[in-house]
């Protein structure tokens, strides 16, 4: 905390409101008839739709009463998993069979609005977004009791299982589509929300549910054996370094409760280089130079209210709403404090400015007002 009163009089209040309330016209503004919505508008390769980013963003625009987008896109989820369910079998079986599998015939990680997959290259081989789709499916159907939908997704619910069972302690890229030699806790923690879900699905074969059930405990033993040091979470299994994505073993994928004295130690060793109103992802981040990243910023405040800071939490929301544009547009960094500042203009000559607005931006600062909100 910074010592200042947290900001709460009733004009700060109604410009939060007001932002929220832009975020929902943004990210709706920018969700294709199919259902996907597109990460950014206005940097070419973040025309697309990934499954992690969209998930969080699903999640946020659900909680937020908006039921029809959330659906929307989670329904366009099932149909790209749908139709790579050849996919998954000839991959499951290989992995059974001991066979090695290229990195380019993995599941794809972003699409076309359409649910195609594009040409371009890409780190494609992430496993995240998998996990955090059905996290994010269970959340929606459990909140607007809609349980009755659940068999609608079964055979996507079953194949993203199978997929990830397979392949959890597979090295692929992470969160931030980089270090794809490793594998990241991060990622682990969403696989492991995701098959904690596909465990008690209806219409999921109960071999399929026992397997998801014992892998998501699997991955916890390997965590807590591999993937800490100096009692805290590290960005990779074996490795020593720190990144900010870390929070999401506590928010919202719950790997770790946010009281966990890991949890605890890990936020606590995060604050001193990564966290100070903005969030770093990482030390060795040159990607625009480094800079804070907006929903960082707010995953933060989410986990400060988890633990019980509500003034921690309101300084994280100001934090971010004091950067949005006078489009009330949200980025998805801002280059105030850059941890690298000479490779910023490197990454502008190759895609122009940083994203903005990001949806995924909007989503988690809607999460953190309308949690806030209600405490009012």
């Amino acid at each position: 905390m910074n010592g200042r009163a947290p900001v709460r009089d009733a004009a700060a209040r109604a410009r939060f409101g007001a932002l929220a309330q832009r975020s929902i016209e943004v990210i709706r503004r920018h969700q294709a008839p199919s259902g996907a919505y597109l990460a950014a508008p206005n940097l070419s390769v973040y025309r697309y739709s990934w499954l992690r980013d969209g998930s969080f963003i699903a999640d946020a625009m659900s909680r937020a009463g908006e039921v029809e987008s959330a659906a929307a896109f989670l329904d366009w989820c099932r149909g790209v998993i749908e139709r790579r369910t050849e996919q998954v079998d000839a991959l499951v079986r290989r992995r059974q069979a001991g066979e090695a599998t290229n990195p380019a015939e993995f599941l794809h990680t972003r699409f076309a609005v359409d649910g195609r997959e594009s040409d371009e290259e890409w780190s494609n081989q992430q496993l995240d977004g998998y996990g955090a789709w059905l996290w994010a499916l269970s959340a929606h159907l459990a909140r607007v009791g809609a349980d009755s939908e659940s068999h609608r997704f079964a055979s996507a619910v079953e194949a993203t299982a199978r997929y990830l069972v397979a392949f959890w302690d597979h090295p692929c890229y992470d969160c931030w589509e980089e270090n794809g030699g490793q594998v990241h806790v991060a990622t682990l923690a969403a696989i492991a929300a995701g098959l904690r879900v596909a465990s008690e699905w209806p219409g999921v074969p109960g071999t399929v549910r026992q397997a998801a059930a014992s892998t998501v405990q699997a991955i916890i033993r390997r965590v807590r054996a591999d993937g800490v040091r100096d009692g805290h979470l590290v960005k990779w299994l074996g490795g020593s370094e720190l990144d900010a994505s870390l929070l999401f073993c506590a928010v919202p994928y719950r790997l770790f409760e946010p009281d966990d004295p890991l949890m605890v130690a890990t936020v606590s060793a995060l604050s001193p280089d990564l966290a100070h109103g903005g969030v770093h992802r990482y030390r060795a981040d040159v990607f625009y130079g480094g800079g804070e990243w907006i929903l960082l910023a707010a995953v933060l405040g989410s986990y400060d209210i988890a633990i019980g800071d509500i003034d921690a939490a309101w300084h994280q929301l100001e934090w971010v709403a004091a950067h949005a544009d006078e489009n009330d547009h949200l980025p998805e960094q801002v280059s105030g404090h850059l941890l690298h500042p000479d490779s910023l203009a490197e990454w502008q000559e190759r895609w122009g400015p940083a994203a903005r607005p990001l949806l995924w931006s909007h989503a988690m600062f809607l999460d953190l007002y309308g949690e806030l909100h209600a405490r009012l």
